[in-house]
């Protein structure tokens, strides 16, 4: 039993062991299974590959000549070789050729003078952001000029032209300086989307180059043009020149991708290169197709185009990336354990700042407190005004009592309940209802003002429409007899006599509310104030006049007690007098 025990954990830990060295090779591989990932000293990442079934698209197929020592690398037969290669950067590096110009003594241009010609298949173009165009010599223009594919871009640019120019002149004494700034060497950027491109040079005194005439000719008589990769090139007139002429390749960088969809469209294909833990990145050049390139995510590292190719890096393996604390990896990033004391920044879980409970809870208690002083304040003054509206309301309503009891309504309720039903139509009305039927007694319900007030037009509940009389001044008579005639008034029915419908008594001096007449007065139909239509006949004021005289006689000895309406002898009397439809007057029955 103890035997078969420590084979089971000898096996368990060569199959740890495997998958270690399994993990490990996945991620150190470039190319694909079974193909070969070196030409010479120079790495061949997928999707690139050397033979059959080992690159991604025949674009991507790479010719590595053993002629040469070391080995050299090349794309589809190209005669440019290839130096680097960038797969998170969908960029690679080729050595390119320098254009050349000389002049002997007698100023004759001499064989070595050459221009170059680049021709770049899809999926490759000259990168626009990683190269500069430069030009060494003395009064020279170095020219390039290229070509997009596909229709040139929005501004449909196909063929696009640069220059620098250089010149040499006495003011400079008899050296160069050692900068590209126009003199002995400047440099010009390149439009994006170039594949096919040509270099060449074009001198500034033509048939005049000679050495006797101008010296600086016989120190630099040849003059370069050439595409190099930034920071792959300075400048230097005591060495610069030299070298150029021993060596007529510079490194250049190029762009490539996978070309003829986009991002989206690839995502949707069963053989979408882009593997686990990447990224696919739209990268279209200037009037191309759609293309694409896929990089691993942040926090990962391995070739994208091949399966667990991305793997985590460890952030914490070789050093301790926290300032302060312990490093823990995570998936894609890493975090900082923070010491005691100390604590993660909410924003920044790789940072550790000081940690001090007491400052946290005054953090916390600050806002806690005032916003329970706020809350308190609020609650205090809701208290203070309801309590303050309450006693306002209780001394309206103990006001409205006084002046109920002062104005008999105490009685008036008795009398009403003894008469019973003679008395049915008759209301004691609130304050707040008639209030409310004449909008808060508004100016444009006024129908009428005079010595003893103001009669005002009134909507109850019921829409049914009222005349309210509001006394200016009140008379000073006993609530018995007010009562009394209230009682007396509310009994009255006849058809030329308005109606007292009801009073409210909660006001220091009692409001009347009447029935609404709606044809005016007959001061205004006799003298056709408002224009009304033609005045009126004389049988009909006849007939008015008859009517008045049986309604004043019928307050005067038909009510149980005799009324006499004193404004009946005033001038102004046709004015008291309302016009009902059909004609005949009707007497306001006011004591």
């Amino acid at each position: 039993m103890a035997l078969r025990g420590d084979g089971r954990m000898l096996a368990m830990q060569v199959m740890i062991l495997m998958r270690l060295v399994v993990n490990a090779t996945a991620a150190t591989a470039q190319a694909r299974p079974n193909c070969q990932d070196k030409c010479g000293n120079l790495t061949i990442p997928y999707p690139f590959g050397m033979g059959e079934g080992c690159y991604l698209r025949p674009e991507f197929n790479i010719t590595c000549d053993q002629s040469t020592q070391p080995p050299s690398a090349y794309w589809m037969g190209g005669r440019n070789r290839i130096t680097n290669f960038s797969v998170a950067d969908g960029e690679l590096q080729i050595m390119l050729d320098v254009a050349m110009d000389c002049y002997d003594d007698s100023g004759e241009e001499t064989e070595d003078s050459f221009s170059t010609w680049l021709e770049l298949p899809p999926p490759y173009s000259m990168s626009h952001t990683q190269n500069n165009f430069t030009t060494i010599g003395c009064d020279t223009v170095g020219i390039f000029v290229g070509e997009r594919s596909g229709d040139g871009g929005p501004k449909k640019e196909k063929v696009k032209a640069g220059n620098s120019v250089t010149l040499c002149d006495n003011i400079l004494g008899d050296a160069l300086p050692d900068s590209c700034s126009g003199f002995g060497c400047s440099q010009a950027s390149i439009p994006g989307g170039l594949r096919n491109i040509s270099t060449f040079l074009q001198s500034l005194t033509v048939g005049n180059r000679t050495g006797i005439d101008n010296p600086w000719y016989a120190k630099y008589p040849c003059s370069y043009a050439f595409i190099v990769e930034q920071g792959n090139f300075s400048f230097n007139p005591n060495t610069t020149f030299q070298e150029l002429n021993n060596s007529r390749q510079l490194p250049a960088v190029l762009n490539w991708a996978v070309e003829g969809e986009s991002c989206d469209a690839a995502q949707q294909n069963p053989n979408f290169p882009c593997k686990e833990n990447t990224s696919c990145v739209e990268r279209t050049t200037i009037g191309g197709p759609p293309a694409y390139i896929c990089q691993c995510l942040s926090g990962y590292l391995g070739n994208p185009y091949l399966p667990d190719s991305c793997q985590d890096i460890d952030e914490c393996k070789d050093s301790n990336p926290c300032s302060i604390g312990t490093c823990i990896n995570l998936s894609g990033d890493y975090s900082c354990k923070c010491p005691k004391g100390y604590k993660n920044d909410d924003k920044n879980q790789k940072s550790c700042i000081k940690h001090n409970p007491s400052n946290r809870w005054k953090i916390i208690l600050l806002p806690v407190i005032s916003l329970g002083v706020c809350a308190g304040l609020l609650v205090l003054l809701i208290g203070i005004s309801w309590i303050y509206w309450g006693m306002h309301r209780r001394k309206i309503m103990k006001l409205k009592e006084k002046y109920f009891k002062e104005n008999g309504g105490l009685l008036l309720q008795q009398q009403l309940a003894i008469q019973g039903s003679s008395m049915e139509t008759t209301k004691i009305f609130t304050a707040e209802e008639l209030e409310k039927a004449t909008n808060n007694y508004h100016e444009s319900r006024v129908l009428g003002e005079g010595g003893y007030g103001t009669v005002y037009k009134g909507v109850l509940p019921d829409n049914k429409v009222v005349a309210i009389k509001k006394s200016k001044i009140g008379v000073s008579t006993q609530k018995e007899q007010f009562v009394n005639e209230m009682v007396v008034l509310s009994q009255i029915n006849h058809r030329n006599v308005v109606r007292l419908l009801g009073c409210c008594l909660e006001t220091p001096v009692p409001l009347l509310v009447y029935e609404f007449i709606t044809n005016g007065t007959l001061f205004e139909h006799i003298h056709n104030t408002k224009d009304k239509g033609s005045p009126l006949s004389w049988e009909l004021r006849l007939k008015i006049a008859a009517e008045t005289a049986g309604a004043l006689a019928y307050l005067h000895s038909s009510t149980s007690m005799p009324i006499i309406h004193r404004d009946a002898r005033e001038r102004e009397k046709p004015s008291e007098l309302l016009c009902l439809v059909n004609g005949g007057g009707s007497l306001e029955s006011n004591s």
